[in-house]
């Protein structure tokens, strides 16, 4: 289900009161805006260009330092990817690579890629995806519509581009060897070769079809541990650690793909919680001999393989195994020459164990960094080779995240200075701090972003300096290069919401998130944003929509820019809009989030509640009229807090709702609820199916009919419980859609029919 993915005690209020910890009006912009705001429509949304600027993604810093690089959304087509470059001294950017001169045929993937993008949430997006640095920097390789090609030269009049791969098959997951003499990838779910001095390609496996994949991370790994690749080079070129993974025992369930006038019957292999996973095994192939050396993965082959990365020595695997009930993480090193594996440290947890990207080996000393949440946050620790901890590096009530993705952004070993990215100024920011390796005091650590909101930040390789990705409430995505210190150097996209700009016919009448807290029942403060309607009018009573997400690994309140969001199309319609995130979200600290662990739907539905409670004692909103809308762990909280709060919510719209935890996949559902065979009354109280008859607002049900990730199952299950109850309810479907609809073109038609499901169901008083 993988979403989207703190502030101190001061500020707070006792009794549940307003506290507008970080309340702004839009004035400052609105002055910038055009005297006249246009009518911004849900077709506007998606049209191009963007509303935000131009989204930026895939940010990284040449290997010399010389040259910033990104994909970037075109003009015209936003969402078809170009390459870009920067030049550092120039001070200039330009398009590198045009996705449209190089493939004018359209998309044309993989399977495993379509499967990989929908896993990743980039299935709408086409063009350029992905691209790699060869060795020193000198050339570039990227892929376009399935296929590889190869740039000399990037940042010269004089570069030249070469197609590397041809043919009706096309490839996926492509990497570049660390010193540039090869690339692998993924084609017909086997491991290729491809040999960059020589022009030639070679299969390093053979027997992938059917239920077995190399080289290719199964569907759990994908869709939940965030694992988006099944191999790994070494640092020597010299082997290439792969899974293979075997599907045979996982159920297959028949869903539809297609259109509506065409329908295809699939046979998926989906591990429904209780079921058996995928058997993976874990090789590392002999480039030269094209030899295999399995490596024990230990005794029991019900486990996860969460994370591989090789050490520096490239003779040695680092490994890490979760059990099946998710309670423990083993890292283990693995010699590659003999297979044989031994556990260099453990972390167990009586709720459930969070993933770790924070495995970062520093070279010279042999000593690596480990990121965990034992003293009740994510924090770093530094450990010698033998698994032996030296010190803790950081401290507090607060986590080293990027929301996202790993955290630590470099490690400089001449100076013994860390960078990682954490929340500590607040739960809603991000920032880039710096701490040394050598510290005794991990409680103090140095901020080196200034501006309050969202930060990420690709480093120099000599870390004089880097670069920022920055948003905030008042500010859409921005690009800059900033000294070490922070200082800026050069904006790259300075983005200003100015007359020129996408969102300039529409800004005066954009509302700004006001930020505040209420304390749940055991005193924890929770965060809210609020946005208020056009045309404000506090004498006015006004509906109310409560968008939810609610679950696990996910944060909905930040500091972050909200002008091209479906949330300004509620609030021009005259809606109230509120979000709160509940205990059990994530980023908050290890007790926060584990109050999930024996049952789903318990304290967030609660803190749910308690919010729309809050939120109708307001003197503007009518309580008479509170809505409630989400998508997957959304659509299932909006489905309880319909049920199970009827006299709040008088309508809810669930967007690809689980229904009932039996029919999700293992990963997800057993890290929070075991099995079901094991523990079959946390099911029975998680699942909406038992509160069902409770329904009495107006509740519209929304699915992809090919979605591979809640399948549709869900929802028809729920439509025959409501049927057999007697409950009238509305529906929407979309054939050959699947979980991300509303990122896609399919997203047009659901957002219209949520605006007049909820204008209907809401409307005047």
């Amino acid at each position: 289900m993988m979403p989207i993915r703190r502030l101190g005690s001061h500020g707070m209020h006792k009794n549940n009161a307003l506290v507008p910890v970080l309340s702004l009006v839009f004035l400052s912009c609105a002055s910038a805006m055009k005297s006249r705001a246009g009518e911004l429509t849900i077709d506007r949304l998606f049209d191009s260009p963007a509303l935000s600027g131009p989204a930026i993604t895939g940010l990284r810093v040449s290997p010399d330092n010389a040259l910033i690089t990104f994909l970037q959304g075109k003009l015209e087509d936003k969402n078809r990817l170009d390459l870009w470059e920067y030049d550092i001294g120039a001070r200039r950017s330009q398009l590198l690579v045009d996705a449209n001169a190089l493939s004018a045929s359209g998309q044309v993937v993989s399977t495993e890629e379509m499967s990989r993008r929908e896993r990743q949430r980039t299935a709408a997006l086409s063009g350029i995806q992905d691209y790699f640095f060869v060795a020193d920097g000198k050339s570039l390789v990227f892929a376009v519509d399935g296929q590889l090609f190869y740039v000399d030269s990037p940042g010269s009049a004089q570069r030249s581009f070469q197609q590397l791969t041809a043919g009706e098959s096309p490839v996926t997951d492509a990497s570049v060897s660390a010193r540039g003499n090869f690339l692998a990838y993924v084609r017909n779910q086997n491991l290729h070769l491809f040999d960059l001095r020589l022009r030639t390609e070679k299969a390093l496996t053979l027997n992938g079809a059917g239920a077995i994949s190399n080289g290719v991370a199964e569907f759990v790994a994908q869709e939940e541990m965030g694992r988006h690749t099944g191999y790994w080079w070494s640092p020597d070129e010299r082997h290439i650690a792969f899974e293979r993974s075997d599907e045979s025992a996982v159920h297959q369930q028949t869903r539809l793909e297609g259109s509506g006038m065409s329908q295809t019957l699939v046979q998926q292999r989906y591990p429904f919680a209780g079921g058996p996973n995928a058997l993976v095994t874990l090789g590392v192939i002999d480039i030269a001999s094209g030899a295999v050396t399995w490596i024990d993965l230990g005794a029991d082959p019900d486990i996860y393989l969460t994370r591989v990365q090789w050490l520096p020595d490239g003779k040695t695997l680092a490994i890490q195994r979760e059990d099946r009930t998710q309670h423990q993480l083993d890292l283990l090193f693995a010699d590659i020459g003999t297979g044989k594996s031994h556990v260099i440290l453990t972390e167990k947890r009586s709720s459930w164990i969070d993933l770790n990207d924070e495995l970062t080996f520093i070279r010279k000393t042999g000593e690596f960094i480990w990121g965990s949440n034992r003293d009740g946050y994510e924090h770093l620790y530094l450990y010698t080779a033998d698994g032996r901890k030296e010190r803790q590096l950081t401290a507090g009530g607060w986590n080293v995240t990027d929301f996202r993705e790993r955290a630590i952004r470099g490690v400089d070993e001449k100076r013994r200075l860390v960078y990682f990215l954490a929340n500590k100024r607040s739960p809603m920011h991000l920032d880039l701090y710096v701490t040394s390796l050598d510290t005794r005091h991990p409680e103090k650590v140095h901020r080196i972003t200034r501006e309050a909101g969202i930060h990420g930040v690709a480093m120099a390789h000599d870390f004089s300096f880097y670069v920022d990705h920055f948003t905030s409430r008042l500010q859409p995505r921005q690009l800059s290069v900033r000294n070490s210190d922070g200082g800026l150097r050069a904006f790259v996209l300075k983005n200003v919401l100015d007359a020129q700009h996408p969102d300039a016919p529409y800004g005066a009448d954009n509302s700004v998130q006001e930020i505040g807290s209420l304390r749940a029942a055991d005193g924890q403060a929770l965060f809210y944003q609020l946005f208020r309607p056009k045309n404000f009018n506090p004498a006015k009573r006004y509906p109310a929509i409560v968008t939810v997400y609610g679950g696990p690994g996910h944060q909905g309140v930040l500091d972050q820019w909200a002008g091209d969001s479906f949330t300004q199309i509620l609030t021009r319609a005259g809606f109230v809009v509120f979000q709160l995130d509940n205990r059990g979200t994530a980023f908050r600290g290890a007790a926060f989030q584990a109050l999930l662990s024996g049952q789903l739907g318990g304290v967030e539905i609660a803190d749910q509640i308690q919010g729309a409670r809050w939120l109708g004692s307001q003197s503007f909103v009518d309580p008479l009229r509170i809505g409630v809308w989400g998508w997957s762990y959304g659509g299932y909280m909006t489905l309880m807090l319909m049920f199970r709060a009827p006299e709040i919510f008088r309508a809810g719209v669930a967007g690809s709702p689980v229904t009932d935890w039996t029919l999700y996949d293992t990963h997800y559902t057993e890290r929070f609820l075991g099995r079901p065979q094991d523990n079959p009354a946390a099911y029975e109280a998680s699942s909406v199916l038992g509160y069902a008859g409770n329904l009495q607002g107006k509740l519209l049900v929304m699915h992809g009919m090919a979605d591979d990730n809640v399948l549709f199952l869900n929802s028809t299950t729920l439509f025959s419980r409501l049927q057999n109850l007697g409950k009238p309810f509305d529906t929407m479907v979309y054939p050959g859609t699947k979980h991300g609809l509303l990122r896609q073109q399919d997203g047009r038609h659901a957002y219209k029919t949520i605006l007049q499901f909820f204008g209907s169901a809401l409307g005047p008083e």
